[in-house]
């Protein structure tokens, strides 16, 4: 989420929550980026890639977003993934065991990383080896 729409969440959530006197999780982008940031993540380093669009355009009137170039900043998710189970805090309050959930209508619901695609293909999958 752009720094921008952020700030337009957190004017929005407090706006929201003013009439019962609650306040937004965060002042603006820069109090969320400076909270993650300080998140220690055993060592996994940020790293940054460009996307940009590569399909059609129209002939005339290309919209700004289809020539430009956005970083894109992440931490590797499987390393972080590897310190969550090596944090002896999360012990008690960590379901190991992957998941697939259903509303009423048959519709998938993803709650957390368990009940999600990768997670489950890991454990009910065959080895490519095989």
């Amino acid at each position: 989420m752009s720094a921008g729409s952020v700030d337009d969440l957190m004017t929005l959530w407090e706006a929201g929550t003013a009439p019962s006197g609650g306040e937004p999780p965060f002042v603006d982008h820069a109090q969320l980026h400076n909270t993650i940031d300080a998140i220690p993540m055993g060592g996994v380093p940020w790293q940054k890639f460009d996307v940009s669009y590569t399909g059609p355009q129209p002939e005339a009137e290309v919209p700004p977003w289809m020539e430009q170039t956005y970083e894109v900043y992440f931490r590797d998710p499987h390393q972080l993934f590897l310190n969550m189970l090596a944090n002896p805090d999360f012990a008690e309050d960590f379901d190991y065991a992957p998941e697939q959930q259903f509303d009423a209508n048959g519709s998938r619901r993803y709650e957390n990383f368990m009940s999600g695609n990768w997670a489950w293909k890991q454990a009910v999958s065959l080895p490519t080896c095989l």
